[in-house]
């Protein structure tokens, strides 16, 4: 990566056709600006999903590629959202219930797990949850609170310590990973609405700036300061291991049909990806008014494009060795819908290959078959965390059908 300099730029599309990047050569310019897109009218809006699936019938399971196996590992949970693997194995998940107080919990087992251990309940909407030294980090909706734990046992061994205010309400995830140098920590909070309004529909809507914004705060919360800005909603945070650098996943606004892309890509200190301004780059949003061209002027174009509203969430890169070596390196990655009524994309797994820490062609469908036989926005159940256990296998937690599954390789 030091010996080249990279860009890439993000294709829209209206077909929700995946687009992926391309290394250039270091002679290349460091910032090409995106050509603007044709004047065309604006697609027409996406109906919202109205929540209630139907039930599965008997015996239903998501589907796998052949020579994989799925089954439940967990069930009966209340809502399964984010999962964090403890450095012990222990598996910790948060529940985050929409009308009621939610919890982490720990799950023990491989190829299935025991009863869940409560580690912290009466929490306001978990989501994330990262490990440093004795302690266990928790984000919810209004704050980052953490426990100091055993890391032998997983047993809590105090109350919640405040570390962070968070902006309340809004996209319901909050997001919190170690930073790579291991002195920080990084939180993400996404915003009220698709562009920065009021509920009125008025511009802008005034609002606490850690909103559509990764947060970056010492391990004891002091010194927060913005990290990078200008994300509608950046939920996964993870370090490639074959790079050190840190990715995200990017949910962009969502009341249009096909526009704008959701997106994964590296993320650095002090860029700027364009929201509301703009999308996938320079693209000019012209609903939001006053425009900002100095801005968007700075606006950073995502690495790698999705279709648009499958919200991409959490996300792993593949270091383990049950999974065959084409797996290796690269990233699985959730998609909890609501979907694509068009394509019929959303609610599953996709698997993006990587080649020298950069993607290196389109996401496969890995995890599917949530939508029911009606298709559209009918689903079974809704991925949301995604982890790699400690034998390679992944988990995939599914917040609608309130169990977690495991994909496993060769029985």
């Amino acid at each position: 990566m030091n010996q080249s300099k990279t860009w890439l730029a993000a294709a829209l599309t209206t077909s929700a056709a995946m687009l992926f990047t391309l290394a250039l050569p270091a002679q290349t310019p460091a910032a090409a600006p995106l050509a603007p897109p044709a004047a065309a009218p604006l697609p027409r809006p996406a109906p919202r999903i109205r929540r209630g699936p139907p039930q599965p019938p008997p015996g239903w399971a998501p589907q796998v590629p052949a020579g994989f196996h799925v089954s439940v590992y967990a069930q009966g949970l209340s809502f399964p959202r984010w999962m964090a693997v403890a450095p012990n194995g222990d598996i910790f998940v948060a529940n985050a219930p929409r009308r009621a107080p939610g919890d982490v919990v720990v799950l023990r087992g491989t190829q299935q797990a025991a009863a869940p251990e409560t580690f912290a309940d009466h929490l306001t909407a978990p989501f994330g949850i990262a490990f440093h030294g004795d302690y266990v980090y928790v984000a919810e909706n209004t704050e980052v609170v953490r426990f100091r734990y055993d890391p032998k046992t997983s047993r809590r061994l105090g109350g919640p310590e405040h570390i962070l205010d968070l902006p309340a309400g809004g996209e319901p995830t909050r997001s919190v990973m170690i930073a790579p140098d291991g002195k920080h920590l990084l939180v993400a909070v996404g915003d009220f609405s698709d562009y920065g309004q009021k509920p009125d529909g008025a511009f802008p809507m005034p609002g606490n700036p850690s909103r559509a914004a990764i947060t970056e705060c010492d391990l004891d919360g002091q010194h927060a300061h913005l990290f990078a800005t200008g994300i509608r909603n950046a939920v996964g945070l993870e370090v490639n291991p074959q790079s050190g650098q840190l990715w995200m996943t990017g949910v962009a606004r969502d009341d249009h049909q096909n526009l704008p892309n959701d997106y994964m890509t590296r993320v650095h200190a002090g860029e700027f990806f364009g929201w509301p301004y703009s999308y996938l780059g320079k693209h000019v949003d012209d609903k939001v008014q006053p425009q900002r061209p100095d801005l968007v002027a700075k606006a950073v174009a995502p690495d790698y494009t999705l279709p648009a509203h499958v919200i991409p969430m959490e996300f792993q890169f593949y270091e383990a060795r049950q999974f065959p070596a084409a797996y290796r390196h690269g990233a699985f990655v959730t998609e909890h819908g609501p979907g694509n009524t068009e394509q019929g994309l959303g609610f599953r797994v996709v698997y993006v290959p990587f080649k020298n820490g950069m993607p290196s062609g389109p996401p496969t469908p890995f995890l599917t078959g949530f939508n029911t036989p009606r298709g559209g926005r009918s689903n079974y159940g809704a991925p949301v965390g995604l982890v790699v256990a400690r034998d390679g296998s992944l988990l995939v937690s599914d917040d609608t059908g309130k169990k977690i599954w495991r994909i496993s390789y060769g029985g």
